[in-house]
């Protein structure tokens, strides 16, 4: 792998059969996502424990405060691409909501058992994340060549979810050299979140930037039929090229309508990590201490599997990675129903979701930005992950009350037929690339 180097901030270099394969910001972004997300994850991997088996929260009540703190999320996604794409100020609104994320540490630290306080920091996370991610994900697409961009967010994906594999096991670490002292995790976050922000501040270029051009052809702009099979994905006629365009006017162009409804369709039917940890330790009767460790296999799984995932999908499409993906969490489900043996789903089904987040993740990412103008790049993308974090608050309220009203089993059958049926629609919604991008001869 090779480190593209750039001269001017706000003009990208031409596309040449040398070019370097992942661009230094897209380096830069990693490792600051890297670092957050140790910070995050330290919190992360022992909050169902805190609040469940700590404070003595229901399912239901979990699941409420899960799908709250999505909703926040949500609530800013569209703001901060907004805010990102007036003036090409990605790198400051990203640095915001990476600031505020970390001070939401003092705020779980200040909070002690209030329940209250602790959702208002946890919302608060929840906020900066939701600012900073449409923004840094614009960075990546305008980085990186459009034939490229799989493997541009999966080099990305995979430098964060190293941090995120290394963020449980300091949580773990912490927790039995202080006694299971909480506070010790908080104040630890708290300053390694801090490093990410410098981190930002520092290594990340500045400045607008116009998108590098594709290294051959650009695909043919192809209308969307309004019946018959999925169009293929191409820019379409009547992109706004300016900054005029908003929410609606990107939702009017089919393959981008096509791709918002199909992630919140699919989001709709999801169930949230914490639900998959808490039924894992339910049914294996996992000792709490070991707890902070479920997470591992699903980061270490995504780890390993997210540049192959990209660079799959740069070269067959970025369709099917997506659409496979959400079968790996069907079967996740379906081991948690199934007769076999405890040890069986405490290894596979993490595993099977960092087959999901590999698979998905970044993927959804790298098949939107191309349907979008630059100028309108983070708006785009903000407007999809919206819809799919919505669809995911209602996913995590109703299998919370599903969990409690039913019990665990009727719940996961309920979310199984959910999540197969929105599958079946979501193939049918999603654009078909017209052609692969034609495989680049690697240099390294």
């Amino acid at each position: 792998m090779y480190l593209a180097t750039t001269g001017r901030r706000d003009v990208p270099p031409a596309p040449t059969g040398a070019r370097r394969r992942v661009s230094a910001t897209v380096l830069a972004l990693g490792t600051v996502s890297l670092v957050t997300d140790v910070s995050s994850e330290m919190v992360t991997a022992v909050l169902p424990l805190y609040l469940v088996l700590g404070l003595g929260l229901t399912p239901l009540q979990f699941g409420f405060l899960d799908g709250l703190f999505n909703g926040a999320t949500a609530l800013v996604r569209m703001l901060g691409g907004h805010l990102a794409d007036r003036g090409g100020r990605h790198k400051r609104v990203a640095g915001l909501g990476y600031a505020l994320s970390a001070c939401s540490r003092l705020g779980l630290l200040l909070a002690g058992g209030a329940t209250g306080l602790i959702a208002a920091a946890l919302a608060a996370d929840r906020l900066g994340k939701g600012i900073r991610t449409a923004p840094r994900d614009a960075l990546i697409t305008l980085d990186s060549p459009p034939d490229a961009l799989g493997r541009a967010f999966g080099v990305h994906r995979a430098m964060d979810t190293t941090g995120a594999l290394l963020g449980p096991l300091a949580a773990f670490a912490l927790l039995w050299a202080t006694a299971d002292a909480y506070d010790a995790v908080f104040v630890v976050s708290f300053c390694t979140g801090l490093l990410g922000v410098l981190l930002l501040v520092v290594l990340v270029p500045g400045g607008p930037r116009a998108a590098v051009p594709a290294p051959g052809p650009a695909l043919a702009a192809v209308p969307a039929p309004v019946s018959g099979p999925a169009p293929a994905i191409g820019p379409a006629p009547g992109v706004p090229r300016g900054r005029s365009g908003g929410g609606r006017a990107l939702l009017r162009l089919p393959a981008v309508r096509r791709v918002a409804l199909a992630a919140a369709l699919l989001g709709a039917a999801t169930v949230g990590d914490a639900f998959f940890y808490l039924l894992l330790q339910q049914r294996t009767e996992l000792a709490a201490t070991w707890f902070p460790f479920l997470p591992l296999g699903a980061s270490a799984a995504y780890l390993l599997l997210a540049v192959p995932a990209g660079r799959l999908a740069d070269r067959y499409g970025r369709r099917r990675p997506f659409l496979y993906g959400h079968g790996a969490l069907l079967l996740a489900l379906g081991l948690l129903l199934a007769p076999v043996p405890g040890l069986l789903p405490l290894v596979a089904v993490p595993v099977l979701l960092g087959v999901f987040y590999a698979a998905t993740d970044g993927v959804l990412m790298a098949l939107t930005g191309p349907l979008l103008p630059p100028a309108r790049r983070a708006s785009g993308l903000a407007l999809v992950q919206t819809a799919q974090a919505l669809a995911k608050v209602a996913a995590a309220t109703g299998f919370g009350a599903a969990w409690t009203l039913w019990g665990p089993r009727p719940a996961l059958l309920v979310a199984l037929a959910a999540l197969a049926a929105a599958l079946l629609g979501a193939s049918r919604l999603l654009p078909r690339e017209r052609s692969a991008a034609p495989p680049r001869r690697d240099l390294s």
